[in-house]
């Protein structure tokens, strides 16, 4: 069977209501470089009769209390990235597909994925327009459907996301108003020096690596299997340890084993933690701007080959104690913001990015027939190492790691080092 898509309309969903015409400040982290960029995703659902129409007329609704989502990127007099609150809206686009999910088999095999088909196009240049938010609705023959969404990261984070997916959600089942009302606050992460973004075309990233062709793979672990390596890690070390941190872990030595380092090779790990909470006030319910900060483990490679599991969680459970006071000090300290930038560390082989996503509400999000059977991270870069600590396809349970990190030649190594860390 050859799998196709049928876009059979394309149009700009406005705000349902009025909402106010005004220009709004981002924050210090939403105007860094690094965010100029879209993130893409997928979200899988079993059922849906008349999903886009469902969402479609939710989706406006929602765009009254998140009327900055349906404006558009813009600078001030003095190069500073703002958000014009226009209205004009979010780009839509309905479309169907020639099979069932199951066909596919809900896309698991996440490598398989025709994501050109399921995202959405962009708009043509008549319309004008370059929205913060597209969306996409294909229907298959069974009436499952899927979501393909291209966020403007400029403007939300993972959990903002989310939370905005969720009102749109609440209002496809009826609710009048979100469960939780959005809150802007953009000023609490804001210095008198800001951050200055003095461009709309995002920075290009350097040239990296031309040759590497990172390999997709994806590996489930058990819930039992990481219960069994809490359980040996607390009774080592009397001391408690996430599932993040656990196949955070694993698959980082297990790549510096696959890799063949030099034992003195300086390697990293990076993930970004929300600090939501590090913040004097705590940032509000609501918030739903990008609040997070880069946590940096930086070692040898020959120190993590000699290490044991439960020696290099211990290495990610220090540099996350941290967290707190580094973050403090950059948003506080313009001498900091204004030396190395924490938020774009290198960019090679010997840095791994890793990126939790099991938490985010992603898979809580309802749109009356349920949450989504799998949601899935597109691939942002062939040449950027990351791996995104998910949850697998519904029934399965557990944790799916999804990841890109290593090239072809290498990824054979690395799946058995993963069996033997998990083992």
């Amino acid at each position: 069977m050859t799998f196709s898509v049928i876009r059979s309309s394309q149009n700009i969903v406005r705000p349902s209501e009025y909402t106010p015409s005004s220009v709004l400040d981002l924050s210090v982290i939403d105007k860094l470089p690094a965010l100029r960029c879209n993130a893409r995703t997928l979200h899988v659902f079993k059922h849906g009769h008349k999903a886009a129409k469902v969402i479609k007329e939710a989706l406006s609704k929602a765009l009254v209390p998140y009327y900055p989502l349906a404006g558009k990127l813009k600078e001030s007099n003095h190069g500073e990235l703002q958000i014009a609150c226009t209205g004009e809206g979010v780009w839509f686009v309905e479309a169907s597909a020639n099979c069932g999910l199951d066909e596919v088999n809900y896309f698991d095999s996440v490598a398989m994925v025709p994501h050109d088909d399921l995202l959405p196009n962009a708009p043509p240049e008549t319309e004008g327009i370059d929205p913060l938010v597209l969306m996409q609705v294909t229907r298959f023959t069974c009436e499952g459907f899927v979501i393909g969404l291209v966020f403007c990261h400029s403007i939300c984070d993972g959990l903002g996301a989310a939370q905005f997916l969720t009102a749109v959600g609440e209002f496809a089942q009826g609710l009048q108003r979100p469960s939780i009302m959005p809150m802007w606050h953009r000023e609490a992460l804001t210095t008198p020096q800001q951050v200055k973004c003095t461009s709309l075309t995002p920075p290009p990233l350097p040239p990296l690596m031309p040759n590497y062709n990172l390999e997709h793979a994806s590996i489930d672990v058990s819930l039992e299997r990481i219960n069994k390596l809490k359980h040996e890690f607390s009774i080592l070390t009397s001391k408690n340890c996430s599932t993040f941190e656990i196949v955070a872990a694993s698959i980082w030595s297990s790549r510096i084993r696959a890799i063949n380092l030099e034992k003195n090779t300086k390697v990293r790990l990076v993930f970004f933690a929300n600090t939501r909470h590090h913040l004097h006030p705590a940032l509000p319910e609501g918030f739903y701007g990008n609040c997070f900060f880069p946590v940096t483990v930086t070692v040898s490679s020959g120190q993590i080959l000699e290490a044991t599991n439960v020696e290099v969680v211990k290495l990610i459970q220090d540099a996350k104690v941290k967290l707190g006071g580094e973050f403090t000090k950059w948003i506080t300290d313009e001498d900091v913001k204004h030396g190395q930038d924490p938020f774009a560390p290198p960019l090679d082989y010997t840095t791994l990015f890793i990126s939790e996503w099991g938490r985010l509400g992603f898979n809580q999000v309802d749109y009356g027939w349920g949450p989504p059977v799998h949601v899935v991270p597109i691939q942002g870069s062939g040449v950027i190492p990351v791996g995104i600590v998910g949850l697998p396809p519904i029934p399965k349970k557990g944790v799916r790691l999804m990841t890109w990190c290593v090239e072809k030649i290498d990824l054979p190594s690395l799946l058995v080092q993963m069996k033997m860390n998990l083992a």
